[in-house]
């Protein structure tokens, strides 16, 4: 089971539940609060455990300040006419 108490990209310890499976106790979705990486709890532990997260993956405090800025969502199109 994933560790839920920080996360496994930037060791934040303030991870939030953001959703949960429709079949309660399967899975959980958490996101971290700095770095919002956001994660399923029932993934393989690569993904879900800061200590078998890759290295090439990992961030720093320092990574995340020097990101560059995401980029913005575009406008919808709308919707076809028929």
């Amino acid at each position: 089971m994933a560790d839920t108490t920080s996360c496994p990209r930037c060791a934040y310890d303030t991870v939030e539940h953001v959703f949960a499976s429709p079949v309660p106790g399967v899975w959980d979705v958490l996101q971290c609060a700095r770095c919002l990486y956001m994660w399923r709890t029932s993934e393989p532990a690569r993904r879900t455990r800061r200590d078998t997260y890759p290295d090439s993956f990992r961030m720093t405090v320092e990574d995340i300040g020097n990101a560059i800025e995401m980029p913005t969502v575009p406008p919808l199109r709308p919707a076809p006419v028929t």
